[in-house]
């Protein structure tokens, strides 16, 4: 079984992630910041290694000036649901 990180459904969540940055128009070191955490995380993020958790979705949404609902429909969208 391939790591949870690797899945094609994680890697949604992950086009999601970067899609909302981007649409909102923000760097990486931007939305590091908002976030309150190093550009690093975010970089790892999108680059799918390290696996973010319901809460860290949650703020990422918020940051990007998202409620966390409309990330997930976002989300559950992409996957085709």
């Amino acid at each position: 079984m391939p790591s949870p990180i690797f899945t094609e459904r994680y890697g949604a969540v992950v086009a999601v992630l970067i899609d909302a940055r981007r649409v909102a128009g923000l760097t990486q070191m931007e939305l590091a910041q908002r976030l309150g955490r190093p550009q690093s995380y975010v970089s790892k993020v999108e680059r799918r290694e390290r696996r973010v958790d319901p809460v860290e979705f949650s703020d990422w949404g918020a940051a990007v000036g998202l409620e966390p609902g409309a990330l997930f429909v976002q989300l559950t969208e992409r996957l085709g649901r």
